[in-house]
């Protein structure tokens, strides 16, 4: 359970990954206040303003280059812990100038939603004491994951990764067409894929479906 006044700072570009993490965040805490920006110059004045149980910070967002948006937002002496959504190949140095400028956080941006959650869920519910860490461990799977789905998305998931076109996993499931296409595009959403493949390839991984 989170702490009534738990709040989170999201800084990303609008794409369909932050619209899947933003979904699958208020899936698992609907209470959860959530502030959205896309404007790195914001982040300052708004870290001023109040302090969040975490700020995620997309290094994809246009603005300052990451080293000088972190100066300005002097976490060392504000101890506001942040997370950074890295680029897929970072550095062992960036990433050891990265958490010298005190970002709590790092993870990869291809990491799924649902992977943020699990990272990010001691920072919300206080377990963490409020202490730093390094570059955290995998979250480990459990046997059954868990998924942000709704079972009628599990079955449509399902037919996804079988390769089935809109018309057949509409026959199969006795849906409409255009209900199947809605189920797809919250299927991408709350996976943080851009493609049906990626979706697929992600869904096997994550132990959602079989292989």
């Amino acid at each position: 359970m989170l702490p009534l006044d738990c709040a989170v700072l999201v800084a990303a570009p609008p794409t369909l990954y932050r619209q899947g993490l933003l979904t699958t965040l208020l899936d698992h805490w609907p209470g959860l206040a959530i502030t959205l920006t896309t404007d790195a110059q914001a982040l300052v004045p708004l870290l001023r303003r109040q302090r969040f149980a975490l700020a995620v910070l997309d290094s994809a967002l246009a603005g300052p280059s990451l080293p000088r948006l972190l100066g300005q937002l002097q976490l060392p002496h504000t101890q506001q812990p942040v997370l950074v959504l890295t680029p897929p190949r970072l550095s062992p140095g960036s990433r050891q100038s990265l958490l010298r400028q005190g970002v709590a956080l790092l993870l990869p941006h291809h990491t799924s939603p649902l992977e943020v959650v699990a990272t990010i869920r001691p920072w919300l519910t206080g377990e963490t004491g409020g202490a730093r860490s390094g570059p955290p461990a995998a979250p480990a799977r459990p046997v059954s994951p868990p998924t942000p789905f709704s079972p009628r998305e599990l079955d449509v998931l399902r037919l996804v990764v079988a390769d089935r076109c809109n018309r057949e996993i509409a026959q199969q499931l006795s849906l409409s067409i255009r209900t199947v296409e809605s189920h797809r595009r919250a299927l991408l959403q709350k996976a943080g894929a851009r493609t049906l493949v990626g979706l697929a390839v992600q869904a096997v991984r994550a132990g959602w479906v079989p292989a």
